[in-house]
């Protein structure tokens, strides 16, 4: 039987949280320490451990068939690779960023600065589209340090909470683009394997969209179900069932996560009770 590749960065951020989706999706990965490649006892998937800035050439080559990368790591050396699936977490920017005494108002502040990078595509193509030109000094590794040994005069790098450019006397100037995990596609991918690909990307979008929602119970007086109904952002109409207490139901439906509280509140104000909040692990529309 054919499996479909999938490339996952070998180490860092990214590592546990592609895992953990797979998991998620009820994939079992026999996964062994310092392995560079691991095969699914459930699903035709082969894994491959990567070097996170050599993905996207695995991906253009054919060698892998898929990835779960940084979007960021794309913009920077694989613009031509098609995303499949927005994943949602791992989360930043690739901002910009000086020592924190150097005056600032503006991006054109930053004429004639040396620049330290291991973005060097993002950084010239942000400030071409501003007609500037950047001087930048390629770095691969702790880029927030060069302007303290004097190496330049500002960086660009990922910037997740912002503690490390604090600890490095450093301050955000300017956000050049958001980033998240995506799930990207190999344009060499076979027909077959595009099969596959279908029944990963179906599953993946289950278990995202459970994750974004919250399954909520509650208990209203029947008079106020009209009213609670037209609060509720959910899956098309709620499920109402009576109570054994006369006058009362149980009203069920599904909240977005990211209006959860405000919608709570106004379930409560409104004469809601009761409410118990349940996780969802998968939602298949």
């Amino acid at each position: 039987m054919t499996n479909i590749r999938i490339a996952v960065q070998k180490s860092g951020r990214l590592h546990e949280e592609s895992l953990q989706i797979l998991q998620d999706c009820g994939i079992s990965v026999d996964n062994g320490k310092d392995q560079l490649k691991a095969f699914s006892r459930n699903f035709p998937l082969e894994v491959f451990y990567l070097r996170n800035g050599d993905i996207p050439q695995y991906l253009r080559d054919g060698v892998v068939d898929l990835a779960i990368i940084g979007e960021n790591v794309l913009i920077e050396k694989g613009v031509d690779i098609p995303i499949a699936l927005r994943l949602g977490f791992s989360k930043c920017r690739v901002s910009l960023a000086i020592p924190k005494d150097r005056p600032y108002q503006e991006i054109k502040d930053m004429e004639g600065m040396r620049i330290a990078t291991s973005y060097p595509n993002t950084v010239k193509q942000y400030f071409e589209k501003l007609g500037m030109q950047p001087d930048i000094h390629l770095i691969n590794g702790s880029v927030e340090i060069a302007p303290n040994i004097g190496l330049a005069d500002a960086i660009c790098d990922i910037v997740s909470s912002g503690s490390t450019l604090f600890k490095n006397n450093l301050k955000e100037v300017a956000v050049m683009l958001n980033s998240e995990a995506v799930l990207a596609v190999s344009p060499e991918i076979s027909s077959e394997r595009r099969v596959l690909l279908e029944k990963l990307q179906f599953r993946m979008a289950a278990v995202l969209k459970g994750r974004s929602a919250k399954y909520i119970l509650m208990n209203v007086p029947n008079e106020k179900i009209d009213q609670i109904i037209d609060i509720l952002p959910g899956m098309r109409s709620p499920t109402v069932l009576p109570l054994a207490a006369p006058g009362w139901s149980s009203l069920h439906t599904v909240i977005e996560k990211n209006s959860f509280w405000e919608v709570i509140d106004s379930l409560k104000a409104n004469g809601a009770e009761g409410l118990l909040v349940v996780p969802i692990e998968k939602m298949v529309l």
